[in-house]
């Protein structure tokens, strides 16, 4: 299971939110760069990356502070937040992203993310408010079971689902391990839990599952609940026993 420590992006600047509302954010870096180094420094492979502002404007906000980060660090990242069309696909990769996430798109135009899948590593974002998709930033629900939605992507090249429990993001109230789970087998892809993750004994549950294939972790982390090199080194002795 793969661990990947979050930098959300808003005005340049490294935040947290709370159930994702924007006024909730509490900045922790003005130099997200840096956080990046300080990820690699202790062992991660892979970093999730969010578009804050793109998320809600439907188009790369913070694009030169996503550049700074790329340059500076030699991990794999996945990024997310308002990427809606092939032109900003293309214009990430060029710069370096290994993985785009696809959200609000993905339930308004599936055929769409679909066609991406097939020319590029793509990943779909599924946010859910009570078990039914989010979208926009997570400032509109729809009638869509997120179950549902993963169902549509499996076996046509998708290459992870990130799903998130919004009611818990950001909350440190600890992961849903049964959505997850479910968002795993109705998929049949490579899925990433995400919100609420407190402490080690969420990756635990998550790692013992078997069915998850990562977790994200954000706040867990800025807030000090988690020991980031802990649970690095954790998840390599597993893989080591494995």
């Amino acid at each position: 299971m793969e661990i990947l420590p979050a930098i959300d992006l808003k005005d340049g600047k490294a935040v947290r939110l709370t159930k994702g509302l924007m006024q909730s954010a509490k900045i922790y870096s003005d130099e997200p760069w840096r956080l990046a180094k300080k990820f690699e420094e202790m062992g991660s492979r892979w970093l999730h990356l969010v578009d804050l502002n793109g998320a809600f404007a439907g188009e790369p906000k913070n694009l030169k502070q996503i550049e700074k980060i790329r340059k500076n660090s030699d991990l794999k990242m996945e990024l997310g937040g308002g990427i809606r069309d092939e032109d900003t696909i293309k214009r990430y990769l060029d710069i370096g992203i290994d993985r785009l996430i696809l959200g609000s798109i993905a339930i308004k135009n599936p055929d769409f993310v679909k066609d991406m899948a097939a020319k590029y590593p793509i990943a779909v974002g599924i946010d859910a408010i009570d078990g039914y998709v989010a979208v926009e930033g997570w400032a509109e629900v729809s009638h869509m079971k997120a179950t549902e939605l993963a169902r549509a992507f499996a076996d046509c090249g998708v290459e992870a689902i990130i799903c998130t429990d919004v009611g818990r993001d950001g909350t440190l109230s600890g992961v849903n391990v049964d959505f997850t789970v479910s968002i795993a087998e109705a998929s049949g892809i490579d899925t990433i839990a995400s919100g609420g993750v407190r402490d080690m004994r969420d990756i635990e549950a998550l790692a013992n599952t078997g069915k998850v294939a990562g977790v994200i972790i954000g706040k867990a982390f800025y807030e000090g609940t988690l020991d980031l090199a802990e649970a690095f080194a954790w998840i390599h002795s597993q893989e080591a026993e494995a």
